[in-house]
């Protein structure tokens, strides 16, 4: 196991995309954790998906007075820059970035303006206000193994697939972070999330948006018939991955040629079991109907349509969490049913499903 090289006390951490479902649990989880800890966090409260759920993560947020909150966008460079200037956070974690695989053949423009744009004016601030910055942390996806026959999915495998625009800025992150690794020595980790859910999560994912229309008494379709397997990554789990890694920065280090080795590392954070999909909606329902979700005499195959693979889907994610486990001694480990569950209590509250 790697020993830690950073003390999170005291420490002021840059957060993009502090509204959204992963950035507003690790903000409140560190928060709790370092009473000394200093949160700037920023968020353009985009309508991809419901803001009130936005606006009420950052309610919570910020109670809390060492919470500060910026709304802009990271494609905002003299806005960066002038975040860095006047906070000068040691380390950042970038998680804004257009999420959806499917939304990126609609809306391109937007992924290339906040995973491209963005990213790279962070990056650039990390630069010029490097050596300050301890660490950069950032969001990669499970879609860059795209079209991968091999499973589980490995970090030493080659990620030349992508089969959407998302996944292709993902990837693209990935790069832009290892040249200015290389070229700045900054220390840089991505982390491949796998199918993140949990409460509170992102409306636009399946088990969200199943709810939503079998509440309403609509059909919910499961792609590729049924045939697909997901590694379903609970939030607490997630929350958990990346504040142990925030702990260890690769270190900084010359090669024989006396210029600097990368410091820089990619972790897969998923389940290790994938979930067939027909399996996942089965639990779902039980889950929703122990919530009062949904009727006890609820017809679930009524309302059930198996329909072919979308483009820019994928029939298996599947992570070999094996690196993660060796150098951080953890691994993702809540079950299917707990974590739906924990969502099912959470929706039928906070949509008053019981009244």
């Amino acid at each position: 196991m790697l020993e830690a090289n950073i003390i999170l006390k005291d420490k002021t951490v840059f957060i993009t995309g502090v509204a959204g479902f992963i950035g507003s649990y690790l903000a409140l989880e560190l928060l709790k954790r370092y009473p000394t800890i200093q949160i700037v966090g920023i968020d353009f409260i985009t309508n991809y998906y419901d803001i009130s759920l936005k606006e009420e993560r950052l309610q919570k947020l910020k109670r809390n007075k060492n919470f500060i909150f910026i709304k802009g966008n990271i494609a905002d460079k003299l806005l960066i820059n002038k975040i860095f200037t006047e906070y000068k956070p040691n380390i950042v974690v970038n998680l804004a970035a257009q999420a959806g695989v499917r939304y990126s053949i609609t809306n391109p423009d937007s992924y290339i303006e906040s995973n491209l744009i963005g990213f790279y004016n962070i990056l650039e601030a990390c630069r010029h206000a490097n050596p300050e910055i301890e660490h950069l942390i950032y969001a990669s996806s499970s879609s860059v193994y795209g079209s991968n026959k091999k499973v589980p999915y490995s970090t030493d495998d080659k990620v030349d697939n992508p089969v959407s625009l998302y996944a292709a800025t993902k990837k693209s992150n990935e790069l832009m972070a290892h040249a200015y690794s290389k070229l700045y020595n900054i220390p840089s980790t991505g982390l491949r999330f796998f199918t993140v859910y949990g409460p509170a999560g992102r409306p636009d994912m399946a088990y969200f948006g199943f709810t939503n229309k079998l509440r309403e008494g609509k059909n919910i379709q499961i792609f590729n018939y049924g045939n697909c397997k997901r590694d379903f990554t609970y939030i607490d789990d997630i929350v958990e991955g990346i504040i142990r890694v925030m702990q260890h920065a690769p270190e900084r280090k010359n090669g024989e040629d006396n210029l600097p080795i990368p410091p820089y590392k990619v972790y897969n954070i998923g389940n290790n079991q994938p979930e067939n999909l027909l399996d996942f909606v089965t639990i779902l329902q039980e889950e929703l109907i122990r919530a009062n979700v949904l009727p006890s005499n609820y017809n679930f195959e009524a309302h059930k349509e198996l329909v072919p693979m979308q483009p820019g889907d994928v029939p298996v994610t599947y992570a070999d969490t094996t690196p993660l486990e060796n150098d951080f001694g953890f691994k993702p480990s809540t079950s299917l049913r707990d974590g739906l569950r924990a969502f099912a209590e959470w929706y039928a509250q906070y949509y008053k499903c019981n009244k």
